[in-house]
């Protein structure tokens, strides 16, 4: 099959993939602008935000298209949850033919940004960077199996400085529902809604940002899943065989109690010191996934553990879970350290492999990032933050559906969609003249 004969094919299957997901803008003069936004998204191309992709879409009318793209993007009223569950409905058949959800990944990323007046924007961790930095961060909520991930879910984290200021809201647009939450409620929000949207999984992955949070492990459990999250060296926990004491016995004078306790001689330790206690045949080597040049391996232990974080404050003690651990050879120490929920009689092998597959979230951010131009969007307000963020995603699922329809050995190495070529002369906005 030719280049020439693959790009018709890809153009139609981009065309009823848009017309299947466009009922949920509400809208049918909203259709044109946004396949032209995401084919924008999918073409070549270093930035992808509004003025250069309608040079890129509509060569011939690129005012017109750079009006008709910014509306749909920025002022548009349309649902981004309704359409999320629009390319969730198309997409997620796709990657389950090469086998079922396993988990729903919870992540957070950072888009570094100068100023002070982009929706969200604050001095706070940046993973991109690595650093504390000026920028904006948001929850999202992923589907996985070992095959594909599609994100579910997508929401701007509303720093205090924001939530509480009425001047910025008005300025961004935030709306009036909108309150302060914290990373971890947000996500809770996002499981549940994928949960009532009848979306399953084995199992909850999140990194100790989220599982550091009792409350967020305790809000995963309330709706009926297990858990594998990162947690830091320094959580206290209850090591095998040892629990809390129970309640002091009453004296038959004032109120009776019932919280469960501790001692100075009986105390938890933190997982750190778990594990530099741990005999040296508790820790063995696993192998979970084939890396770009071998394969994945190192050492790990897996003990039956009590959480212990403020549990005087209880009756009785938390259930036991697994605390997984993984110590590289030639390490000084441990360097991650999970808490998981997954059954008392799996396999250490298995809880490795479903703890590892928060690798999955990677792949969607570097394509969404480094393809689609996720963090390209040049606008303050809130809602063309989320519409961009959709329409990025929008695009990505037609990645993933491409990917589905061909047996691996055979995929394109790229998406053909046939690029009108540019008018001679034309230069983006503020770039520089030519020599």
């Amino acid at each position: 099959m030719g280049l020439e004969s693959s790009a018709r094919g890809s153009a139609s299957r981009f065309a009823a993939y848009v017309a299947a997901i466009t009922p949920a803008l509400g809208h049918a003069d909203r259709v044109a602008p946004f396949q032209s936004y995401c084919a924008g998204l999918l073409l070549p191309g270093d930035r992808k935000s509004v003025e250069p992709m309608a040079a890129r879409v509509q060569p011939g009318r690129v005012r017109a298209a750079h009006q008709s793209l910014h509306h749909v993007v920025a002022k548009a009223d349309w649902s981004d949850e309704a359409m999320l569950a629009a390319v969730s409905d198309h997409v997620l058949p796709v990657i389950e033919q090469r086998g079922p959800i396993r988990a729903l990944i919870i992540d957070d990323t950072g888009m570094p940004k100068k100023g002070r007046h982009s929706v969200g924007v604050a001095r706070q961790y940046c993973g991109q960077l690595g650093k504390q930095d000026n920028c904006q961060v948001a929850v999202s909520l992923s589907a996985a199996n070992d095959h594909a991930s599609l994100p579910l879910a997508y929401r701007l984290y509303l720093p205090h400085e924001w939530a509480d200021d009425p001047d910025r809201r008005e300025q961004a647009g935030v709306p009036g529902h909108v309150a302060f939450q914290t990373k971890p409620r947000i996500a809770l929000d996002q499981l549940g809604g994928a949960r009532a949207a009848g979306i399953d999984a084995d199992f909850v992955l999140a990194d100790a940002g989220y599982g550091n949070d009792t409350d967020f492990r305790d809000g995963v459990t309330d709706l009926g899943l297990p858990y594998a999250v990162g947690v830091q060296s320094s959580t206290s926990l209850w090591p095998p065989g040892v629990e809390p004491l129970p309640p002091k016995p009453w004296s038959g004078r004032g109120r009776r109690t019932s919280a469960i306790r501790r001692d100075a001689e009986h105390q938890p330790v933190s997982a750190r010191q778990l594990a530099l206690d741990l005999p040296k045949k508790a820790w063995r080597r696993v192998t979970w996934r084939e890396g770009s040049n071998t394969k994945l391996a190192s050492r790990f232990a897996a003990v039956r553990v009590r959480p212990a974080h403020r549990d005087y404050e209880r009756s009785t003690p938390r259930a036991q879970e697994w605390c997984l651990i993984e110590w590289p050879a030639g390490q000084p120490e441990p360097t991650k350290y999970f808490l998981s929920t997954l059954p008392p009689n799996i396999s250490r092998r298995a809880l490795v492999n479903a703890t590892k597959l928060g690798w999955r979230i990677e792949r969607d951010y570097q394509d969404l990032k480094q393809e689609l131009g996720l963090g390209h969007y040049e606008g303050r307000g809130w809602r063309g933050f989320h519409h961009h963020a959709t329409l990025c995603i929008a695009a990505y699922g037609f990645l993933l559906r491409e990917r589905g329809a061909f047996p691996p050995s055979d995929q394109p190495s790229a998406v053909l969609i046939e690029e009108p070529p540019v008018p001679a002369g034309y230069r983006p906005r503020g770039s520089p003249n030519p020599a």
